[in-house]
């Protein structure tokens, strides 16, 4: 009997801990996530989505444009903490625009106060008219970037912005892409005023910057969106950019129909 509580003993001592791997599901539901945000996962998808992308807890990862209010950030932080790394590509710092400038404060101070979540994440710049530098060249497993395809379209640089995700990718790496999405035959406007674009017009954007399409996913798909609101994707959910007007409507819609496309480099 004590031979055995010895043993007990020294196995105890000798076996080093193991931290658990973030579960997705256990993020989801964490009290960092404030209840407006949770309350998007069921337009969003986001494990189904980071399913698709397939990624892991131990990856480098680069998310494009956060936004101020950081609704992935929330997710894919914690997720990668232990084992991985995430790189969060903003607004350049000094933007001569202001809505950049206030963008990028806001998700600072977001990081800033909750260091158990965020303190391993690495602010970088991917702004049209300044930095395009969002990771090391060939450094990262992935590249995701969720509804902003629209904004390089106005700002006549998405070539440049997909060529730079291309050279931050490894070989073989993936670039995950979540955009609102037009009708099948529309013609794609050049000046994406309505925040829409057809899956083929970003397809041609990846594919001239190098990239090879994998696959594509319906998982944000919404079939009562009819593409054709006053106000654009803004008519609609978190927006309701329309006010009163015809607001039942809209939230009976939801959110916009999105694309959700996986690239590979090469």
């Amino acid at each position: 009997m004590l031979k055995k509580i010895c043993l007990l003993f020294l196995i105890s001592f000798s076996v080093p801990s193991i931290a658990a791997e973030p579960v997705l599901q256990d993020i989801l539901a964490g009290k960092h996530r404030s209840a407006n945000h949770k309350a998007r996962d069921r337009y969003r998808h986001p494990e189904q989505t980071l399913a698709f992308f397939d990624v892991q807890p131990n990856m480098s990862v680069v998310e494009i444009w956060p936004g101020g209010k950081a609704w992935y950030t929330e997710i894919l932080a914690p997720y990668l903490k232990q084992d991985g790394l995430l790189y969060a590509a903003h607004f350049a710092a000094g933007s001569d625009v202001p809505y950049y400038n206030k963008s990028l404060k806001q998700f600072k101070l977001k990081l800033a106060a909750s260091p158990a979540v965020y303190d391993k994440v690495v602010i970088t710049a991917l702004e049209p008219y300044s930095e395009l530098k969002i990771a090391p060249d060939n450094s990262v497993d992935r590249v995701l970037t969720f509804r902003n395809v629209h904004n390089w379209i106005q700002s006549g640089r998405a070539a440049a912005v997909f060529k730079s995700m291309y050279r931050a990718l490894k070989p073989g790496g993936i670039l995950g892409v979540v955009q609102h999405r037009n009708a099948p035959q529309t013609k794609q406007d050049p000046h994406a005023k309505s925040r829409y674009v057809t899956e083929a017009f970003v397809i041609q954007l990846a594919e001239q910057a190098g990239f090879k399409l994998l696959a594509k996913s319906e998982i944000n798909a919404n079939p009562k969106d009819t593409h054709d609101h006053p106000n654009g994707v803004g008519s609609l959910l978190p927006l309701l950019s329309g006010g009163k007007t015809n607001r039942a409507y809209y939230l009976n819609i939801g959110e916009s129909d999105r694309m959700t496309l996986k690239f590979i480099k090469p």
